[in-house]
């Protein structure tokens, strides 16, 4: 492709922050999605992940809308997300990655992907990068005024108070947060210069058996919650990163719980984990933080607080991971709770 920046491009990056920061910023929505930069030159377009990957192939559904909004010859960064009934979906979007052409195209049709866009690197012959964000983000808005699905402009704002409600709304249905960009700021190819506020939810889990570590003790708990009618233990995670002394005291903790496997609810079935696992009586709770959840199941390790005495087994309900879908995905997408 002939266009004013380098291909492969390595788009900016953030560092992780506790509290959404006040300042000469524009804050938009964190989605959860796949990073992805998007080049147009005339008939060809390609879709690129953050780490050079070439996505096109598999989303063959975006190339015509993109082809007919887009101009000539440009290049935007900003995020593939698949759009479910009550709001994103990261593990329909992640089955999207496929070796055939044939699982490509059914999955194109039963889960077409949406691109939202929140940055313009490069239009015509100029390279943008070295413009203040303040000047490129009002060219992509012109740019994008009449978007159409599944083409998006992400939300924004320069007022922090309307970004710290936004973070405390922003809970599931594929709002991951807040990020915060200088609005001075240049596109800095690979660089944390901007700032992401991702959500850390605390719930309690019933604690169903753990994997040993490969130096002795406790690797990782695995981590149960109750749903479904009737409520059955559905394994929900893990939590892991314990120094070594906890993982040897953890271990002598837990070694009075331990039963046999066949008599546990996770001896077969989904939810049975790979062969090693350590079976406990699912009698104890303890107190957890996590990011993301897809579908009941958390997508990373949860992180230990501290045990929960005072909480039943059976008051640990899949419900914890709900959120309701903020109004603003109801404005992008046009799609309402499930």
């Amino acid at each position: 492709m002939d266009l004013p920046v380098p291909n492969p491009l390595k788009p900016m990056l953030a560092r992780a922050e506790r509290e959404v920061p006040e300042g000469d910023l524009l804050y938009e929505p964190k989605w959860d999605g796949f990073r992805c930069l998007v080049f147009r030159d005339g008939a060809e377009l390609l879709l690129q992940s953050r780490n050079g990957r070439r996505l096109t192939r598999y989303f063959p559904e975006l190339v015509d809308p993109l082809l007919e909004q887009l101009p000539d010859r440009c290049v935007l960064d900003g995020e593939l997300v698949v759009v479910g009934p009550a709001g994103l979906d990261f593990e329909l979007l992640s089955d999207r990655i496929q070796p055939s052409a044939g699982q490509i195209a059914r999955r194109s049709g039963v889960s077409p992907a949406s691109y939202v866009a929140f940055d313009l690197i490069a239009l015509d012959d100029r390279d943008l990068r070295d413009d203040p964000l303040r000047e490129r983000r009002a060219l992509l808005a012109d740019l994008l005024a009449e978007a159409r699905a599944p083409l998006h402009l992400t939300p924004s704002t320069d007022d922090p108070d309307r970004a710290r409600a936004w973070f405390d709304r922003f809970v599931g249905a594929g709002f991951d947060g807040v990020v915060a960009k200088p609005l001075d700021g240049t596109y800095v190819s690979d660089k944390r210069v901007q700032i992401k506020v991702k959500h850390h939810r605390t719930i309690e889990c019933v604690v169903g058996g753990y994997v040993p570590h490969k130096d002795g003790g406790v690797g990782s708990l695995l981590l149960g919650l109750l749903g479904g009618a009737p409520p059955t233990l559905r394994r929900t995670g893990a939590c892991s990163a314990f120094s070594s002394a906890k993982r040897r005291t953890m271990a002598a903790e837990l070694s009075s719980h331990v039963v046999d496997e066949v008599d546990h609810p996770w001896s077969a079935g989904d939810d049975a984990p790979d062969a090693g696992w350590v079976p406990l009586d699912c009698s104890l709770v303890v107190e957890v933080t996590c990011e993301n959840a897809d579908d009941g199941v958390l997508r990373h390790p949860a992180r230990f607080v501290r045990w929960r005495p005072d909480r039943s087994p059976g008051s640990c309900s899949v419900d914890q991971l709900d959120a309701p879908t903020p109004v603003e995905f109801t404005e992008l997408f046009g799609q309402s709770d499930a």
